[in-house]
């Protein structure tokens, strides 16, 4: 039997006799001459059957064979510029492992509920597929960037035992009788985790309730959340545009073609390069108050919205860090400024292009008396607090720490709409299956 090759590699087997395994994923029928799209999971290489070269029941089977239909497929590789991928595949033989039933994706345009209702079967097309290999690009980046600085990965729980900040957007289980909570962040556990290992992250499934509906939320996703001691604010704005430039230089340098396919417009990405510019929370109160759309204007000290963060991120070629939020719309450990205890010692990096905030983070309060105030400031139950307390109490360090979404970096890099794209299978608000 012939070697089975992947069609990522069929470049160096030009003029060789190889197998290929894959699906089909389109078809061209010219009477004597066949023409398959055959799909392995590496790649898409045109696969030739002409009439007089192959046996009869296999010229029959390729004029015949239905779309996403399981098959094996040998012939000779050869070079051909006019050929998608610059190579195509002139058949010998071939075998149909499973014959598809009437495939329900079709040529013609289909609306995004009914793709997303059909989801396991879209992630077959070229679309979801090259965004799905650009996500795992920034994921093993994300991994690459922090393991080679030093940073160590711990994984923290999910099953959390308190509601502490409110149960309005938690998710309520069941654990063996108690009430539990699937957990929102890591950040908490995180921080004493520093205290034994210096530099950590942890990095995987978070869950939110919120009720929302819009482009930018989902109710399960990823998140990494480096978290590091003996830092400041500022290291810790360096550190966040040095990561995001690395995480698009990779995208840039790996997936042309996947970018390609989405019609991504690479000059944009090419932009976003270190150092990235930086905007005070009170400037940026101003800018958005001059605008002159009003939908975007808003109350000095309340928290930005979506609208805002679109405009603002929308006026830059390159991610913009919006800092120092007014305490009292930021969480509870955040450090506040020494001169100015109204404001927090905190940053959100929104991506260029309108796509908003993919980054939050700040430095975290080393004062016990502090801490201990702005838990009862937000009116939460210090006895879940207690071990967090204690790591003020027993050789506290000033830290900094943040949280990157990666569906919403992966919408950015890709430039697409909506964050259900971002994902294999995306849990929304009314949305679970499949």
């Amino acid at each position: 039997m012939p070697e089975h090759i992947y069609i990522q590699d069929v470049a160096k087997h030009v003029g060789e006799e190889v197998m290929l395994k894959g699906w089909l994923a389109d078809k061209t029928d010219k009477g004597r001459l066949q023409f398959l799209k055959v799909r392995d999971g590496t790649g898409l290489i045109q696969a030739t059957v002409f009439e007089r070269d192959v046996p009869h029941d296999v010229f029959a089977a390729a004029r015949n064979v239905s779309q996403e239909s399981s098959l094996e497929v040998v012939g000779i590789v050869r070079e051909d510029k006019r050929a998608s991928g610059g190579y195509e595949l002139a058949v010998k033989d071939m075998r149909i492992l499973q014959t598809a039933l009437d495939y329900p994706i079709g040529p013609k345009e289909h609306g995004v509920e009914f793709l997303m209702a059909n989801r396991h079967l879209w992630i077959r097309h070229a679309r979801p597929r090259a965004i799905l290999r650009i996500r795992a690009t920034v994921i093993k980046a994300i991994r690459d960037f922090l393991d080679s600085r030093g940073f160590v990965n711990v994984d923290t729980p999910i099953f959390t035992p308190n509601a502490v900040e409110g149960t309005g957007t938690l998710f309520a289980v069941d654990y063996f009788g108690e009430p539990a909570y699937l957990a929102q962040s890591g950040q908490l556990y995180n921080e004493a985790n520093i205290m034994a290992l210096g530099r950590v992250y942890c990095f995987g499934p978070t869950f939110r309730a919120e009720k929302s509906k819009t482009r930018r939320h989902l109710t399960e996703f990823w998140m990494v959340e480096p978290e590091w001691a003996y830092a400041h604010l500022e290291d810790l704005l360096q550190f966040e545009e040095q990561f995001v430039s690395y995480l698009v230089a990779q995208v840039l340098d790996q997936r042309q073609e996947e970018l390609k396919v989405i019609e991504r417009d690479t000059r944009k990405l090419e932009a976003v390069q270190a150092p990235f510019p930086r905007m005070h929370y009170e400037d940026a109160v101003k800018w958005l108050n001059a605008q002159p759309d009003e939908t975007v204007h808003m109350i000095p000290g309340d928290d930005l919205g979506s609208p805002q963060e679109t405009a603002l991120s929308a006026a830059y070629d390159r991610p913009l860090f919006v800092h120092h939020y007014p305490a009292a719309v930021k969480a509870f450990y955040m450090e506040v400024e020494k001169d100015r205890p109204d404001l927090s010692l905190s940053a959100d990096l929104l991506a260029s292009e309108g796509y908003g905030e993919i980054i939050g983070g700040g430095e975290r309060t080393a004062r016990l008396e502090l801490l201990e105030q702005r838990i009862q400031e937000h009116h939460l139950p210090r006895a879940a607090y207690e071990w967090y307390l204690d790591l003020r109490r027993y050789g506290s360090v000033p830290h900094v720490g943040f949280g990157l979404g990666v569906e919403r970096t992966v919408t950015w890099i890709c430039g697409i709409h909506h964050l259900r794209e971002a994902a294999a299978f995306p849990r929304m608000l009314e949305k679970m299956y499949p």
